[in-house]
């Protein structure tokens, strides 16, 4: 069984900003293959399940914070019994630049909240992770403020085609593997 966790932060207030980023890959990665999304009891989240091409696939979205997102993802893995080799992470980055794409299948957090939590909750760094970039804040605006903002009216014309390529590259990991996604996904041309 596979695991795709899109990390975000729950609420109205927080939907459309670039620390969501991983939400919005899940909810397409959910239209795409008819998985609906529900409160998991027990798993602080939403998610839903279905079998994709002879694999059984998980799609979750923690509804803890993006700082607490280890406890959901501690308590995804338990309840349905998943190795870290299976799970894959979708995440913001900021290092990134804007519209790229990295999957990697180990690594330290990179200063990512979400991702330090679920390492210190696993007690591993040996699990996958998607980073999309989000672009860097201007010099005089603070990187908390600048993930929780909303992208520019020219970003989320190439957003659509960002996300695109992100549902992509977790079909091909879930379904052909880390290797794989990693050589198609990590070049820097412009996947269309």
């Amino acid at each position: 069984m596979k695991l795709i966790v899109g990390l975000g932060n729950p609420g109205e207030i927080y939907i459309n900003s670039r620390h969501n980023i991983g939400f919005s890959v899940v909810r397409a990665l959910s239209h795409f293959f008819k998985i609906s999304l529900k409160k998991d009891t027990g798993t602080f989240s939403l998610s839903g399940k279905s079998k994709i091409k002879n694999q059984n696939i998980i799609l979750a979205m923690p509804l803890t914070f993006m700082n607490l997102s280890g406890i959901a993802v501690t308590s995804l893995l338990k309840k349905y019994k998943i190795d870290l080799d299976n799970v894959l992470v979708v995440c913001d980055d900021l290092d990134l630049e804007y519209g790229r794409i990295k999957i990697r299948p180990y690594g330290s957090s990179g200063g990512h909240h979400g991702l330090e939590s679920i390492i210190k909750f696993i007690n591993s760094d040996k699990i996958s992770r998607l980073r999309i970039g989000i672009g860097r804040p201007a010099p005089n605006m603070d990187a908390v403020s600048f993930v929780l903002s909303s992208f520019t009216k020219k970003e989320k014309a190439q957003i659509k085609n960002t996300i695109e390529k992100a549902v992509a590259c977790c079909q091909v990991w879930a379904l052909e593997g880390i290797t794989k996604s990693m050589n198609i996904f990590n070049r820097t041309v412009n996947l269309k």
